[in-house]
Protein backbone atom coordinates (compact mmCIF):
# COMPACT_ATOMS: atom_id res chain seq x y z
CA UNK A 1 0.00 0.00 0.00
CA UNK A 2 2.77 2.34 0.51
CA UNK A 3 5.25 0.38 -1.97
CA UNK A 4 5.75 2.80 -5.52
CA UNK A 5 7.37 0.12 -7.25
CA UNK A 6 5.64 -3.60 -6.90
CA UNK A 7 7.68 -4.78 -9.84
CA UNK A 8 10.80 -3.61 -8.05
CA UNK A 9 9.28 -4.97 -4.91
CA UNK A 10 8.40 -8.37 -6.18
CA UNK A 11 11.14 -8.83 -8.69
CA UNK A 12 13.77 -8.71 -5.76
CA UNK A 13 11.83 -10.80 -3.55
CA UNK A 14 11.90 -13.33 -6.19
CA UNK A 15 15.46 -12.95 -7.21
CA UNK A 16 16.77 -13.64 -3.31
CA UNK A 17 14.52 -16.38 -2.64
CA UNK A 18 15.45 -20.10 -3.07
CA UNK A 19 13.69 -22.53 -5.49
CA UNK A 20 10.75 -23.61 -3.83
CA UNK A 21 10.71 -20.43 -1.15
CA UNK A 22 7.91 -18.88 -0.24
CA UNK A 23 6.87 -14.77 0.00
CA UNK A 24 3.91 -14.39 2.67
CA UNK A 25 2.17 -11.13 2.21
CA UNK A 26 -0.57 -8.83 3.96
CA UNK A 27 -1.66 -6.37 2.05
CA UNK A 28 -4.52 -3.48 1.44
CA UNK A 29 -5.63 -3.16 -1.86
CA UNK A 30 -7.89 -0.69 -3.83
CA UNK A 31 -11.29 -2.54 -4.03
CA UNK A 32 -12.87 0.60 -6.43
CA UNK A 33 -12.03 3.55 -8.31
CA UNK A 34 -13.42 5.27 -5.23
CA UNK A 35 -10.29 7.23 -3.73
CA UNK A 36 -9.66 6.16 -0.11
CA UNK A 37 -10.44 8.54 2.96
CA UNK A 38 -7.63 9.72 4.63
CA UNK A 39 -5.55 9.62 6.57
CA UNK A 40 -5.16 6.15 6.86
CA UNK A 41 -2.27 3.61 8.51
CA UNK A 42 -0.16 3.79 5.69
CA UNK A 43 -0.49 7.46 4.06
CA UNK A 44 -1.55 10.81 5.25
CA UNK A 45 -2.50 11.52 1.71
CA UNK A 46 -2.61 10.37 -1.90
CA UNK A 47 1.11 11.26 -2.96
CA UNK A 48 2.16 8.47 -0.44
CA UNK A 49 -0.35 5.85 -1.05
CA UNK A 50 0.02 3.17 -3.87
CA UNK A 51 -2.69 1.16 -3.93
CA UNK A 52 -3.09 -1.35 -6.81
CA UNK A 53 -6.14 -3.67 -6.96
CA UNK A 54 -6.51 -7.29 -6.14
CA UNK A 55 -6.00 -8.26 -9.87
CA UNK A 56 -3.28 -6.28 -10.52
CA UNK A 57 -1.26 -7.46 -7.52
CA UNK A 58 -1.88 -11.04 -8.23
CA UNK A 59 -1.16 -10.32 -11.72
CA UNK A 60 2.01 -8.71 -11.02
CA UNK A 61 3.24 -10.87 -8.74
CA UNK A 62 2.86 -13.51 -11.57
CA UNK A 63 4.49 -11.55 -13.72
CA UNK A 64 8.10 -11.46 -11.63
CA UNK A 65 7.40 -15.73 -11.44
CA UNK A 66 5.69 -15.91 -8.38
CA UNK A 67 3.22 -19.37 -8.61
CA UNK A 68 0.61 -18.48 -6.19
CA UNK A 69 0.09 -21.19 -3.34
CA UNK A 70 -2.46 -19.24 -1.00
CA UNK A 71 -4.69 -16.23 -1.96
CA UNK A 72 -7.62 -15.18 0.62
CA UNK A 73 -9.47 -12.27 0.80
CA UNK A 74 -9.33 -10.93 4.61
CA UNK A 75 -11.58 -8.05 4.38
CA UNK A 76 -14.62 -9.29 5.66
CA UNK A 77 -12.38 -10.94 9.39
CA UNK A 78 -10.61 -6.96 9.09
CA UNK A 79 -13.95 -5.57 9.49
CA UNK A 80 -14.92 -7.58 11.72
CA UNK A 81 -12.17 -7.26 13.57
CA UNK A 82 -12.32 -3.71 13.56
CA UNK A 83 -15.89 -3.49 14.71
CA UNK A 84 -14.82 -5.85 17.97
CA UNK A 85 -12.34 -3.75 18.99
CA UNK A 86 -14.65 -0.76 18.80
CA UNK A 87 -17.24 -2.63 20.94
CA UNK A 88 -14.72 -3.06 23.01
CA UNK A 89 -13.48 -0.26 23.75
CA UNK A 90 -17.01 0.91 24.19
CA UNK A 91 -17.09 -1.13 26.70
CA UNK A 92 -13.94 -0.18 28.31
CA UNK A 93 -13.83 2.22 31.24
CA UNK A 94 -10.81 3.69 30.57
CA UNK A 95 -8.37 3.55 26.95
CA UNK A 96 -5.42 1.56 27.82
CA UNK A 97 -2.14 2.54 28.91
CA UNK A 98 0.03 1.36 26.13
CA UNK A 99 -0.96 0.84 22.79
CA UNK A 100 -0.29 2.13 19.10
CA UNK A 101 -1.75 5.89 19.76
CA UNK A 102 1.53 6.16 22.43
CA UNK A 103 3.69 4.78 19.80
CA UNK A 104 2.25 6.20 16.36
CA UNK A 105 0.60 9.49 17.67
CA UNK A 106 -2.73 10.66 17.92
CA UNK A 107 -3.57 10.87 14.05
CA UNK A 108 -3.20 7.23 14.50
CA UNK A 109 -6.59 6.78 15.55
CA UNK A 110 -7.70 8.61 12.93
CA UNK A 111 -6.33 6.66 10.48
CA UNK A 112 -7.85 3.18 11.83
CA UNK A 113 -11.13 4.63 11.75
CA UNK A 114 -10.97 5.58 8.03
CA UNK A 115 -9.03 2.16 6.98
CA UNK A 116 -12.46 0.62 8.78
CA UNK A 117 -14.37 3.05 6.68
CA UNK A 118 -12.71 2.24 3.71
CA UNK A 119 -13.15 -1.21 4.32
CA UNK A 120 -16.75 -1.12 5.07
CA UNK A 121 -17.81 1.20 1.88
CA UNK A 122 -15.65 -1.01 -0.67
CA UNK A 123 -12.88 1.65 -1.02
CA UNK A 124 -10.53 -0.99 -0.15
CA UNK A 125 -9.61 -4.48 0.90
CA UNK A 126 -7.58 -6.56 2.42
CA UNK A 127 -5.69 -9.75 0.74
CA UNK A 128 -3.42 -12.31 2.16
CA UNK A 129 -1.50 -13.96 -0.24
CA UNK A 130 1.32 -16.92 -0.16
CA UNK A 131 3.26 -17.17 -3.45
CA UNK A 132 6.41 -19.38 -4.56
CA UNK A 133 9.35 -19.48 -6.26
CA UNK A 134 9.01 -22.77 -8.51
Amino acid sequence: MNIADRAALYGETFRVLRLGGRFAIFDVVAASHRPPHFPVPWAHGPETSFLVTADEMRAELSAQGFRIASWTDCTVAGVTWFLERKHERAQSAAPPAVGPLAVMGPEFAVATVNLRRNLSEGRAALVQAVCEKP
